[in-house]
């Protein structure tokens, strides 16, 4: 199906749809990038462990770059991109005490679900390169320190030369179908209630309808036509910098077997219970929050679209 039907009227994922322009030329030049991050003109983020500085009043705090100095660990600093002809920069926040009055500190789900689109966007990007940094201090080939080049947009290592660039985990979240019916399942650890798609990281030398097929048959013990296993969107997903890809997978084995070490459960529901679960009036069961691929997966295949 055509993803621009599909897309048609529908808000974009959140996260999704970065309004950033990310400057691959102007990171060729490390003198120049250097002065950008050093100077005054443009905006900054702050992330917590992770977590955005909003406003009170809702939105991305942004500060200036002397604002945040004295806040942030600055040999974090970032260049996200320019925003609306100003460049962005993120850096991560160590002095969190002695934010302005009007600023505070929200969990990242929390906060996506009340920021824009366009801040969204631009907190995702922040948050996924602030922990790929935080993570990549040192050279995968030999171990010796790495320094930030690119502002940013890459390490490389002081030792060996080694250049490392940021990295994002291909992630399937499919829906399987079964004519009317569609598989959910759900872990232990989720609130009571909460029931969603199926999702597995991607292996090695393997396509995305093999992941698909490979993944619901370990956790669910059924099996699915892959020649018609079908994409449907994909929605970046920075816990911790996941590209999730949604599917929808019809089945050739409908019988659930389920790994109790992956799920809790896992069963058929038919398309009237997944429009009570999204109207919030099913009995017992509940969709993820807005936030989730997998619940717009459900709602395009409760409205018939795929």
């Amino acid at each position: 199906m055509n993803d621009r039907k599909i897309l048609a009227g529908r808000d974009p994922l959140v996260f999704a749809g970065s309004p950033l322009d990310r400057g691959d030329q102007l990171r060729r030049d490390e003198a120049g990038m250097a002065a950008l991050l050093g100077g005054d003109d443009g905006w900054w983020l702050g992330l917590i462990e992770g977590d955005p500085v909003l406003q009170d009043q809702g939105g991305l705090f942004w500060f200036r770059r002397s604002e945040i100095a004295s806040l942030a660990d600055m040999t974090t600093g970032l260049f996200l991109g320019h925003y609306k002809g100003s460049p962005c920069f993120a850096a991560t926040i160590t002095t969190a005490d002695q934010l302005p009055l009007d600023a505070e500190i929200t969990p990242a789900r929390q906060a996506a679900m009340a920021l824009g689109h366009d801040e969204a966007a631009i907190y995702a990007q922040a948050k996924a390169l602030l922990a790929w940094h935080a993570r990549h201090g040192f050279c995968a080939a030999c171990g010796g320190a790495t320094t930030a080049k690119s502002g940013g947009g890459r390490r490389q290592c002081d030792a060996c030369g080694s250049e490392h660039f940021p990295r994002v985990d291909p992630v399937v979240i499919m829906l399987a179908v079964d004519g009317e019916r569609c598989l959910l399942g759900r872990q232990a650890s989720w609130p009571e209630g909460i029931w969603s798609a199926l999702a597995g990281f991607v292996e090695p030398a393997e396509t995305l309808e093999e992941a698909c097929a490979r993944e619901l048959e370990e956790e669910a013990g059924i099996k699915v036509d892959i020649a018609g296993v079908r994409y449907v969107m994909g929605q970046p997903w920075p816990f911790a910098s996941s590209l999730m890809i949604g599917l929808v997978a019809p089945v050739t084995d409908a019988n659930v077997t389920i790994d109790p070490h992956e799920l809790e459960q896992a069963r058929w529901f038919s398309r009237d219970e997944v429009r009570t679960m999204l109207a919030g009036t099913h009995a017992d069961a509940a969709m993820p929050p807005s936030i989730a691929i997998a619940r717009r997966l459900a709602e395009l295949w409760a409205d018939g679209d795929i």
